[in-house]
This record gives C-alpha cells, structure tokens and sequence, in this order.
C-alpha cells in the first residue's frame, strides 16, 4: 500500500504534504525533504521499527510506502478519526457495528483491511473528506 502526497518548491525550500494524515514538512533540498516526510511520518507512528520509504514519482508527487502496511493504515485512520473528533464507539455505530472493537481491531494495526474495507472505514471515521485509493504503477 502506498498513500499519496505533493512535493513542490516553494522559494528556498521544498515542501512535502501527505494529505490523508493530515501534515506536511519541509526542507532546503527535494532529497532532505523526502527524508523529513519519512521521518515524520514513522515519528507519528511511534512503533518500534515501523520504517517508511518515500518514492518520488514525477510531476510534484510522491508515495509514501511502509514495511509494515497495517500500521501505516492504523495511522491514517487515527489521525482522520481523532481528526473528525469521532471516538471508537461512535465510529462503530457509523458502521453499523455492536461493538467498537470491530472497528478498533484496525486502528491498532491488529488487521489489515482490504482495499474496499479502508474505503468503507475511511468514510466511516471522515465522512466529509474525498480520498483516493488507487494502485501505484511501481
């Protein structure tokens, strides 16, 4: 799995954003700045060698890729669930589950959810937001 991001110039510097985790870094060189963006995003997942390769793949855009995929999605639908101030149980109830373990079995990185799966969980935990989920040519 990979999400993506933008990368452009901006005066002296280089800035990275990965809209579905909500952040962005920035840097004096395109390099360093691919670097920041893995930095940033394996620091925001605080796990023990959890590591994230950035790929630039032309015209201002770039995928973040992870060794480990579950926590990469773990990450991304707690920061869009803390992001739209749902809890665990409502989320649950968004998708129809009886208990919030149904949904929080992904959020802990515990299961990694097919592609149609993060769709119906992305909409659950952000309703308001548009993401695409697509296939990476690499």
């Amino acid at each position: 799995m990979r999400v993506d991001g933008t990368i452009t110039r901006d005066g002296r510097y280089w800035i990275a954003e990965i809209p579905i985790l909500d952040t962005m870094t920035q840097e004096r060189t395109r390099e360093e700045c691919l670097s920041m963006a893995e930095d940033l995003v394996e620091s925001l997942a605080q796990r023990p060698n959890f590591r994230v390769t950035a790929h630039y793949v032309g015209n201002d855009r770039i995928e973040l890729s992870a060794n480990r995929p579950a926590e990469l999605t773990r990450l991304i639908l707690k920061r869009q669930r803390t992001r739209s101030g749902l809890s665990l149980a409502e989320v649950a109830e968004r998708l129809g589950a009886t208990s919030r373990n149904a949904y929080a079995r992904f959020e802990q990185g515990r299961s990694t959810p097919t592609v149609e799966k993060l769709d119906q969980l992305l909409r659950a935990v952000s309703p308001d937001q548009d993401f695409v989920i697509g296939q990476s040519q690499q």
